[in-house]
């Protein structure tokens, strides 16, 4: 089991800069891991932002390509997801979440049912 703890998100104006991080449990060997940021605004279903895979590898939900990456730390203990350019469309609850390669279907993938280690979220709300 990993456990995940999100912290960074708060309100910013369109246009601003707010930078996520997530913090791994100890212990985890990360490199058999795809890790991943969600987002879930309210009434909507919970969508896939932006994963990593441990050669590097990234993804990114279309809408914030370019203006979202996502990265760790050398170590692997931290997953963190920088978000730029900010639009009102951006506002909502920010998970991190984990999946084995093994469960995840052996390829990096933006489906939340393909992730089962997930952290409690941090709210980011875009203002005009």
């Amino acid at each position: 089991q990993v456990q995940l703890v999100e912290s960074g998100g708060g309100s910013v104006q369109a246009g601003g800069s707010l930078k996520l991080s997530c913090a791994v449990s100890s212990g985890v060997d990360l490199s058999r891991y795809y890790m991943a940021w969600f987002r879930q605004a309210p009434g909507k279903e919970r969508e896939g932002v932006a994963a990593i895979a441990s050669d590097g590898s990234t993804r990114y939900l279309d809408s914030v390509e370019g203006r979202f990456t996502i990265s760790t730390d050398s170590a692997g203990f931290n997953l963190f997801l920088d978000l730029n350019s900010l639009k009102l469309e951006d506002t909502g609850m920010y998970y991190c979440a984990a999946t084995h390669r093994s469960f995840g279907g052996y390829r990096l993938t933006l489906s939340p049912s393909l992730y089962n280690n997930w952290g409690q979220g941090t709210q980011v709300t875009v203002s005009s």
